[in-house]
């Protein structure tokens, strides 16, 4: 399993940006999908999950109605649409991908796969 992450970069308060997250080495079907994120001096905090089986996906209340994930399965990228950027959605944000446990739409990463992570910085 691999995943690449870009996208990242530094964008005003307001703004929009897109982060995708190349996947390879494994069948969309059998994993679920995750951008998490983490701040300076904070835990790192999960923002979205999608299952590719049938497209459920769940977001942090944070980020609802703000930010949308979604998968190309013909190009093995996931990605996540941010818009109506606030200061403290500063953060590296990694992708993440994992067997989920029956029933559940977001991977639980306890044997799952990071990206490397890609830095975004919103500025007022």
């Amino acid at each position: 399993v691999q995943l690449v992450e870009s996208g990242g970069g530094l964008v005003q308060v307001g703004g929009s940006l897109r982060l995708s997250c190349a996947a390879s080495g494994f069948d969309f079907d059998d994993y679920a999908l995750a951008w998490w994120r983490q701040a300076v001096g904070k835990q790192r905090e999960r923002v979205s999950c999608i299952s590719p089986r049938d497209g459920a996906t769940e977001y942090a209340d944070s980020v609802k109605g703000r930010f949308t994930i979604s998968l190309d399965r013909a190009r093995s990228t996931l990605y996540l649409q941010m818009g109506s950027l606030k200061l403290e959605d500063t953060a590296f944000y990694y992708c993440a991908a994992d067997r989920p446990l029956p029933g559940d739409i977001c991977p639980p990463m306890v044997f799952g796969t990071w990206g490397q992570g890609t830095q975004v910085t919103v500025s007022s």
